[in-house]
């Protein structure tokens, strides 16, 4: 196989594969991906750790057609770091592949096609569902899922389609998160399945900044989703699901109020009466202290702003246990770093804002001093800390995305 690619096109679309590439496998050619031919015009690549598929078109110009079967995270390394421009790829003798970007030549091992696993066969996708609302029901129930490998119908969301409504439910038999939303259905469309989280999480990536509409299908034992060329397919949950219903209140007259006609967005209310239990009064009295800086500053209140100002109550309930390894994991996996690379003397931007960051969640959510944090990332001096610390406050408040960022972070090491 002989084919040219743009660096620009193969960086975009092995972003989206790393996420199922399994690193470490009992199975080792799970950390390879396939890439195939398509005619004369492009190439199909393929990553799964046989739960979760991700399945990618690109624009290529096919000399020769074929397939390799090469390491993923070796590939991704290499042409992240790569000026732009075309990249060659040959195959040569014994599954080797050689690459050649301008001047620089690599020459990588693959393995044979035969030994990569068949992919389940694409059916269809008669259904359709908008990736805004998909993204707002997983952004919205994911945090309830459970991590225990033990309850493993828990370990995903169950999905339910019928009569012109969507629902999806989670629980880890503590919390239970529901969401559901009227749709546009055509004719007499219906599913019910349990979704795992990895493939949700990775649905939410392959989707971010698509405005369309996601097509989805299902089989006895898979399910398929599509979007922008890209195809996901993902393994069922199998299992009985919990009566979710018989835990929901049927007549709840609760609502979020507003203070003095501020309205609080649902991720904000659910983020202070998450934070404060004890009384009706010390909830006031929050709201009007955040109410009051919002006003003093001259900002919205926003999620990051309501950390602010219940600092003193968030930093007396810091999670336990929470470890300053597993913050850098945290952050390493986001920015397909591994945690070696971002605790290295490298300077480059690719890993020392990610390590900032790192450096900014282990100050706020542990309660580890300046050169503590310092001697935990590559022996850092407490002042490089300290501006780390000050750089990320200060990014927050004025980017908006970044502040969603790390607020996600938070929520996630929270939980």
């Amino acid at each position: 196989m002989e084919f040219t690619i743009k660096q620009s096109v193969l960086k975009e679309e092995l972003g989206y594969i790393q996420g199922v590439v399994e690193r470490k496998s009992t199975i080792p050619v799970l950390s390879n991906i396939l890439i195939e031919s398509l005619g004369e015009g492009s190439i199909r690549i393929v990553g799964t750790d046989l739960d979760v598929t991700i399945r990618c078109d690109a624009e290529a110009d096919i000399k020769t057609s074929g397939a390799i079967c090469i390491q993923a995270r070796k590939l991704f390394d290499i042409v992240r770091t790569m000026d732009g421009g075309d990249v060659h790829f040959k195959k040569e003798d014994n599954d080797w592949v050689r690459m050649k970007s301008g001047r620089a030549n690599f020459r990588l091992a693959g393995v044979n096609r035969e030994q990569y696993p068949e992919i389940p066969i694409f059916k269809s996708a008669p259904l359709k569902l908008s990736a805004e609302v998909f993204n707002y029901f997983i952004q919205n129930t994911a945090f309830a899922i459970t991590n225990e490998q033990s309850r493993f119908t828990l370990s995903g969301a169950k999905f339910m389609l019928a009569d012109g409504v969507a629902r999806m439910v989670t629980t880890d038999g503590h919390r239970l998160a529901f969401v559901e939303r009227a749709i546009e259905a055509a004719g007499d469309d219906k599913m019910d399945a349990l979704i795992p989280k990895k493939a949700l999480l990775e649905l939410v990536k392959i989707t971010r900044g698509f405005d369309g509409g996601i097509q989805f299908g299902e089989d006895q034992n898979h399910i398929y989703f599509e979007a922008e060329g890209r195809l996901l397919i993902t393994r069922k949950l199998t299992g009985n699901f919990p009566n979710y219903e018989m835990v929901m209140p049927k007549d709840n007259d609760k609502k979020v109020v507003d203070l003095d006609g501020i309205d609080l967005t649902d991720e904000i209310a659910i983020f202070i009466a998450s934070k404060i239990k004890s009384n009706v009064r010390e909830l006031e009295g929050s709201l009007v202290r955040l109410v009051a800086i919002a006003s003093l500053r001259g900002v919205p209140i926003t999620k990051m702003l309501a950390q602010d100002a219940l600092k003193n109550i968030i930093d007396s309930e810091r999670p336990e246990g929470l470890t300053m390894e597993r913050i850098a994991r945290q952050v390493a996996s986001h920015y397909k770093l591994t945690v070696d690379e971002m605790k290295s003397k490298s300077n480059s931007r690719a890993i020392s804002f990610p390590r900032q960051i790192a450096m900014y969640l282990c100050k706020r959510l542990t309660k580890h001093s300046f050169p503590e944090i310092g001697r935990e990332f590559g022996g850092k001096h407490h002042t490089t800390v300290m501006h780390s610390v000050d750089k990320i406050e200060t990014l927050t408040k004025e980017d908006r995305n970044f502040h969603k960022t790390v607020s996600d972070f938070i929520d996630n090491l929270c939980n």
